[in-house]
This record gives C-alpha cells, structure tokens and sequence, in this order.
C-alpha cells in the first residue's frame, strides 16, 4: 500500500495554487507519472533528495514528491 496516500499527495502538489487558480495535479495518473519518471532518473544515478537508506527508488520519489522536495510542473512551464 502506497503511504501516504494519492490525496495527501495531491493535496502537498497543489498546496502552492492559489485559490481560482487550476490546480497543478488533478489526477492520480499524475502522481504516477511524476513519481516513476523521478524513480528512473535515481535508478540512473541522480542523487536522492531525502534519507534514501534500504529504500526502493520509487519509495524515494514518493517521499521526495511528500516533503515538496520535487514538484510537478505543467508541460507549458
């Protein structure tokens, strides 16, 4: 089981929008996408941003993604 959630996850991603605004994630696909690519990127070699001692890359990217460490950026940014 995924922790924390899709909706903590979703509501930690949108937590920057300010009201009227569209939201940034509005979708669990998005957190799926934005996750597995971070994952690929550590399995590559990039540098972890958070504790990453016995943990699976995806586990990293989620806690990454948790802590506001990384952000989901829209393809126009």
């Amino acid at each position: 089981m995924l922790h924390p959630s899709y909706s903590d996850l979703m509501k930690v991603v949108n937590s920057d929008v300010e009201p009227g605004e569209a939201k940034v994630v509005n979708s669990r696909y998005s957190i799926v996408m934005a996750t597995s690519r971070r994952a690929r990127q550590i399995v590559a070699g990039d540098e972890p941003y958070v504790e990453a001692e016995g943990k699976k890359p995806l586990s990293i990217a989620v806690d990454e993604l948790n802590q506001g460490k990384i952000k989901i950026i829209s393809e126009e940014e």
